[in-house]
């Protein structure tokens, strides 16, 4: 198996977009790499006509549009649209831009075999019902994409949830960004077990016990004014943000793909909502290698 995800990488670094193109052999599992790349916040479009992918790309907004667009192309794009699924691959070489990438999801007969059954879903080649004679065929018109496949997987043998573990795995190492999620919390309702770090905000006054405040929620500019107003709060914020502009990049020279920083107060609605809010305002600002989300665990609690 091939793996060439560093190559993408520094395209990231330079600039360039990802493309990745996911092709292979029917029920091996394009489905569920599709699925593992949308996860990791690719544009994805399923069996895209192999001539609209230059179109796509060129009408792609380069400030507003994705960091990466995954399509998946298969034998049928030739059956209904010609032969220039090879043609249309070339020509991605020369767009402006985009480092283009080849996943090719490979399985053997009996493994394919088997998941037809199962599945019993008809093989979108066989004719009059032969599945190994369809897989046979699309193996020898397929072989020439799979010689100049990137990236390899062969999943015969794979359990399902083997699959999506490898597929998850390898969307994460072709990710352009680092994904960060700041998460607000109670910790009254407990600490969230899914956090990288957590910082503790309640050292800071608690609007809770202001009965005009109560209310209301770290989203309403009064309790945001209340909190971020604090000479402590500036200094939180000020320091913080020096400590993740110094780590994030690191943590993704490294290659980790996500980080959650939980940011807790007692109930998990005034403090810890303002702050995470505003620090996501900051980071955005001052740490372009990461993808941040905002999100409230306790916002509707009691």
């Amino acid at each position: 198996m091939s793996d060439r995800a560093p190559e993408v990488v520094e395209a990231a670094r330079d600039g360039e977009r990802n493309l990745v193109v996911i092709t292979g052999l029917s029920g091996a599992g394009k489905s569920n790499a599709l699925r593992a790349f949308e996860d990791a916040g690719y544009f994805c479009i399923d069996n895209l006509p192999p001539g609209m992918i230059a179109p796509v790309l060129a009408t792609s907004d380069r400030e507003n549009g994705p960091q990466g667009i995954v399509v998946v192309v298969d034998i049928r794009g030739r059956r209904y649209f010609g032969a220039e699924l090879e043609e249309s691959l070339e020509a991605l070489t020369r767009a402006e831009g985009w480092r283009r990438q080849i996943v090719f999801i490979d399985s053997d007969a009996p493994t394919l075999v088997r998941r037809y059954k199962e599945s019993r879903r008809p093989h979108p080649n066989a004719r009059n019902g032969d599945v190994l004679e369809a897989i046979h065929a699309e193996r020898r018109d397929l072989s020439p994409l799979r010689e100049r496949a990137d990236v390899v997987v062969d999943t015969s043998g794979y359990t399902a949830a083997d699959a999506r573990l490898r597929f998850k795995r390898l969307a994460e190492s072709l990710s352009a960004k680092l994904t960060v999620s700041l998460l607000s919390f109670g910790f009254k309702h407990g600490a969230p077990l899914d956090a990288d770090t957590v910082f503790d905000t309640r050292f800071l006054a608690n609007p809770h016990y202001d009965p005009e405040l109560r209310p209301l929620t770290g989203h309403d500019e009064r309790v945001r004014q209340a909190v971020l107003g604090q000479p402590d709060c500036e200094e939180f914020l000020r320091r913080t943000c020096e400590l993740l502009s110094f780590l994030l990049p690191r943590y993704a020279a490294e290659g980790k793909s996500y980080f959650t920083l939980g940011i807790g107060c007692t109930g998990g609605r005034h403090r810890s909502v303002a702050i995470a809010e505003e620090l996501a305002r900051r980071l955005e600002a001052k740490s372009p290698e990461a993808e941040i989300f905002v999100r409230h665990r306790d916002l509707d609690g009691a």
